[in-house]
């Protein structure tokens, strides 16, 4: 997002100037007004990126933000924090951009709009929490909640990948042994049942063809898989192609259960945290749309952002929008009613992340014998296929 340089008087009638990123001038007076700033002057800065230095592993981001919360808290000035975590990251990418954040900073940038500079390493998320801290000069408290919320998602995250750790690990065991079997084993067999003369039967047939076509064609199924592939990523890209295919997943049985708990854990520890921080309702709702990781809840987010800015509640259209299950509506409306919505966002993202923990569970647990029994399936298949022209001989050597 663009950023505003501002002017503007706080409640004290003291003249404040910053830079803050929004999506437009508009948008960025409506927050400086909401934080208790008069609004003098904003004009938009010319764009302008930081040279990329990679994206940031998400481990060292969170270590990063928890060391600089202590740094912050214990009193030493900005520059300084940076100057030390730069000269003690070991990941050389992280490092450079660190080094050109302090640069920018030094040269008079708020941290918001240096780290602005280097997307790829500080999402709009953390930009605008550390924004958030600046502008309420608790950039401490800001970035231990940032750091906390980095780690959950990590964690999320790495539950995920271990979840589809064990299948993908199988299917993949599964197709080398097929594989294996369709170019070594089944040829002997089609070469030594070609002196028979009789029709062999169609599993036979089918076993038999399958192989043919893997030893005589090979290059062309892995070109064809290729192109399914690169296709596939290439319509994902695409708005119309990413909602399709993030609407399918959450139809999968099991697994679609599991990745709606997952993306209303996220939702719920986004919005949370962004509240908490100071970040407004409306601003927290678009940056929470756009971490969403799936084009279904994301734009369920966006539709009840719209309703919020005619002026209605959360709680109604999130229940509209059928994407949000109905506890986290109630919740959400509690937390409304109450005015404690941060609190108890957070609150359902730790009972939805308890949720996943036992859908990975559950979905390792019920994988394993599905994951047996369909290999035993194909191996079986195979083997009955190929040893029915001898059992066929057999009837008729017996009736003989």
């Amino acid at each position: 997002m663009p950023a505003y340089a501002w002017k503007g008087k706080n409640r004290l009638g003291e003249i404040q100037e910053g830079v803050l990123v929004s999506e437009s001038r508009d948008a960025a007076a409506n927050t400086l007004k909401r934080n208790g700033i008069e609004v003098m002057n904003v004009r938009a800065m010319a764009a302008e990126r930081g040279k990329s230095f990679g994206r940031v592993p998400s481990k060292d981001l969170a270590v990063f933000t928890r060391q600089f919360s202590v740094m912050i808290d214990a009193g030493l000035p900005l520059v300084q924090c940076l100057e030390i975590l730069g000269a003690q990251q070991q990941h050389k990418g992280f490092q450079r951009t660190i080094e050109s954040v302090r640069s920018d900073v030094e040269k008079g940038l708020t941290l918001q709009a240096a780290m602005s500079k280097h997307p790829k390493a500080f999402n709009d998320l953390y930009v605008n929490m550390v924004g958030a801290g600046e502008t309420g000069g608790i950039l401490d408290i800001i970035l231990q909640r940032l750091s906390g919320y980095i780690e959950k998602s990590v964690k999320l995250t790495a539950k995920i990948k271990g979840a589809m750790t064990y299948p993908i690990a199988v299917i993949s065991i599964a197709i080398i042994v097929v594989a294996v079997i369709m170019v070594k084993v089944i040829p002997v067999f089609s070469a030594m049942y070609e002196g028979l003369g009789s029709r062999l039967p169609y599993p036979t047939l089918v076993c038999i063809s399958i192989s043919n076509a893997i030893i005589n064609y090979w290059y062309i199924i892995i070109i064809a898989l290729g192109l399914i592939t690169v296709g596939l990523r290439q319509y994902y890209r695409t708005p119309p192609g990413r909602l399709q295919i993030d609407a399918f997943l959450l139809k999968i049985p099991i697994i679609g259960e599991l990745l709606r708990k997952v993306a209303v854990a996220r939702f719920c520890r986004t919005l949370g945290t962004l509240i908490s921080s100071g970040v407004p309702i409306l601003e927290g709702m678009d940056i929470t749309a756009r971490t969403a990781g799936n084009m279904v809840v994301h734009n369920a987010i966006l539709k009840s952002k719209d309703a919020v800015e005619q002026g209605r509640n959360i709680s109604a259209p999130l229940a509209e929008t059928k994407v949000f299950p109905p506890m986290v509506v109630q919740m959400v409306g509690v937390g409304e009613a109450t005015g404690a919505l941060d609190a108890m966002l957070s609150k359902v993202a730790d009972f939805y992340e308890d949720e996943v923990d036992n859908a990975v569970a559950n979905l390792t647990s019920l994988m394993e014998p599905i994951m047996i029994a369909l290999l035993g399936g194909v191996i079986g298949f195979i083997v009955i296929a190929m040893y029915l022209p001898i059992f066929n001989l057999a009837n008729v050597f017996g009736k003989d």
